[in-house]
Order: structure tokens, then C-alpha cells, then sequence
């Protein structure tokens, strides 16, 4: 096997696959990249196992093969070569010679017969989505995830293609995001699945903002095409808990904030939240807000906001990190917090099919 690359291309190829090998595997072959150079390409294949991914680029290939190769050791190499070009041949105990300028790198690799193949999607559900749905879909929902993997059904984003629509819910137990989409599918391709964190930080990597992600659906496996890249990944097995339930009825009050402004003074104001309380208050008087922060051994902050408020005094709590979180992820200019009373969850709205449920915290006066 033997090739000809550009620094650059190399590099790119790469460092889309790299996240993907686990650090922590008894396995050596999963710590390794795999590389097929065939009809003027190279294809880079990484596994954990649970996830896989492949995607390929442009090479002057002299001499068809395969080999794997050491994936977080090969990106540290080519990163740091000095020229643009670089020649890699491997020979048939599978160690490669990288070339670069004045530089000549040897590593040891392990035969491509031992790596584990991706799954097989024959036969499999496909759905189109556009790209820019998607990203934007598992942008407003996937900081909800829960890390908790007691609850490893909620370690991942559920995703119900359902009624002409796809519905992409995280929760992790004190806060819910949700958000629909309009997607055309025969009505026997509804199902309900829950997609897996890594998958879903991978996928987040690969959507661009133009053209379609072509999506295959088998009974325990996922895959995603983005151009020439392929994502494939096992499916958490279990129930996701009835998430409508926690979805407050009718609201009693309203608030219109600025997004940008609410984000800003949140954050301020949390500087002095207790590690012990960290919460930050919200003060309710007629179209203005007083949010507070107070930490007995450090200090206090407040700072007032102008918003749109018709309804009566009130106050609520909440964790200033979980009420940011949909505020960074959102781009439109204004949210609207919609409440019931102090003890009731809150629900995050904007224009559009998106929710964020999220659960108070005691009011410390």
C-alpha cells in the first residue's frame, strides 16, 4: 500500500474520525484508524464498538491496500510534519513509513483482517432529513442529556418519527427540551428510538447547513450519511419515560424577555450563587424582572431587567447553569417564560415548535 496526500487533506480526513477511539479499550485494534486506499481515495474507518464512523478523501494512490494504525499517535504526527505533501507506504507487516520533507516517521500498525466491520443496514427504515433540521433540532435539545448512567435510557436523545413529524426530546429528571419538525415519511416507518450521547456529539460534527442526511433505522442500529461521510451507531434498548406528562397544561402567566439580555444577567448574577443553593432568584413586578443571587459566607448580586410582564408580583427560582443553557443554544431575539407559581415548573418558549420544561428550586428569601 502506498500514497501520495496533501498535509491538509490528511489531516481533515482524519480528524473527523479520531473522536470516535475510546482511550479505555482492552481491545488494541479499536485504538487504531483504518485506512483503505482504492479507485484514487482514502477511506478512514474508527470504531468503539458501540459507534462507528468512515469518511474518505483525495489521494495520488500508487499502490492499493489497507492497514490500521495507531489513530491519536497518526494525527499527531501529520499535524506537526513540515511540509504540505506527504508520502505514506506500508509494507506486509503492516509498518508504515510516513515522508514528509526532510522528516520520516516509522509506526506500527495491525492487519485490517482484525477490524470489526460496521454494521449492515439491508433491508433497513430510511428517512431524509435536510441537514440544517437536524443540527439545529440537536442543538436546542442535546445539552439536556443526562449523564447519569444509572438512567442510561435518558443518556441519550429520543427521537419518534410519528404523524409526519420527527420529535427530538433529552431530559435529564429537572429540566426537558424538546422541539418537533415537519419530515415526510411512509406512516410504516413510525418509530420511536433514543440515539446515544457519542453518536450524537459525532452527528453534531458532520451536519453542515446545506443538503440531506440520509438516515437508515434497523431494529438496534442507527446510521447517518453526510456526504461521503457515514455514521453508524448501536440504540439505547429500553422505555423512555412518558415525557408529555411533565409538560405543564395551561400557563397562568407569561413573560417576554430578551434572549441575549436574560443570558447576560444570568450570568452575571451567578457569580455569587452558593455552591450549596446555586440557584438565582427572579423577581416578577409589572414589566420588570429582579434577579438575585446570594451566598451567606461571599455576598450578593442583583441586576433589574425591563420585560413584558402584565400579571401579578411573583417570584421563582431556578439553577442558573440549566436556564442558560437553552438561552446559548437558541438564536431568536426574544423567549417567553411561561409560568404557573413558584412551586410549578417553568416552560422556555420561542417562535416555533421548541419547549424547555424546567424545574424550580426552593426560594430562599
Amino acid at each position: 500500500m502506498k500514497f501520495r496526500i496533501s498535509k491538509e487533506a490528511f489531516l481533515d480526513g482524519l480528524q473527523k474520525v479520531q473522536h470516535v477511539v475510546s482511550s479505555r479499550t482492552t481491545l488494541p485494534i479499536l485504538s487504531n484508524v483504518l485506512l483503505v486506499a482504492k479507485d484514487g481515495r482514502i477511506q478512514f474507518t474508527t470504531t468503539d464498538l458501540d459507534v462507528g464512523i468512515t469518511g474518505s478523501v483525495e489521494a495520488q494512490i500508487e499502490k492499493e491496500g489497507a492497514t490500521t494504525l495507531p489513530a491519536k499517535r497518526l494525527v499527531s504526527i501529520i499535524r506537526e510534519l513540515p511540509s504540505s505533501e506527504v508520502e505514506i507506504s506500508v509494507d506486509g507487516k503492516n509498518h508504515a513509513s510516513i515522508r514528509s520533507g526532510p522528516s520520516f516517521f516509522k509506526i506500527i500498525g495491525l492487519g485490517e483482517a482484525e477490524f470489526p466491520p460496521l454494521p449492515d443496514f439491508e433491508g433497513a427504515k430510511v428517512f431524509k432529513i435536510p441537514q440544517q433540521t437536524l443540527r439545529d433540532g440537536l442543538k436546542k435539545t442535546s445539552y439536556a442529556i443526562s449523564t447519569d448512567e444509572t438512567r442510561y435510557v435518558l443518556n441519550g436523545i429520543f427521537t419518534s418519527f410519528r404523524d409526519g413529524k420527527m420529535t427530538l426530546v433529552a431530559t435529564d429528571g429537572r429540566r426537558l427540551a424538546m422541539v418537533d419538525a415537519d419530515l415526510e415519511f411512509p406512516a410504516s416507518h413510525e418509530t420511536d428510538v433514543i440515539i446515544p450521547t457519542k453518536a450524537v456529539q459525532e452527528l453534531q460534527r458532520l451536519l453542515g447547513d446545506a443538503g440531506e442526511v440520509i438516515v437508515k433505522l434497523s431494529d438496534s442500529q442507527i446510521s447517518f450519511t453526510v456526504g461521503d461521510s457515514l455514521l453508524a451507531s448501536k440504540l439505547i434498548e429500553g422505555n423512555y419515560p412518558n415525557y408529555r406528562q411533565v409538560i405543564p397544561g395551561d400557563s397562568n402567566e407569561r413573560v417576554v424577555i430578551s434572549r441575549e439580555a436574560l443570558l447576560e444577567t444570568v450570568r452575571r448574577v451567578s457569580l455569587l450563587s452558593s455552591d450549596k443553593s446555586n440557584s438565582v432568584k427572579l423577581v416578577f413586578s409589572e414589566n420588570h424582572i429582579e434577579v438575585t443571587a446570594n451566598s451567606p459566607d461571599v455576598g450578593e448580586a442583583q441586576e433589574s431587567m425591563d420585560v413584558i410582564y402584565q400579571g401579578p408580583p411573583m417570584q421563582i427560582a431556578f439553577n442558573p447553569e440549566f436556564l442558560q443553557a437553552p438561552l446559548r443554544a437558541l438564536d431568536s431575539n426574544d423567549v417567553y417564560l411561561d409560568l404557573i407559581d413558584e412551586m410549578s415548573p417553568g416552560v422556555l418558549r420561542i417562535e416555533g415548535t421548541f419547549l424547555y420544561v424546567l424545574m424550580p428550586m426552593r426560594v430562599t428569601n
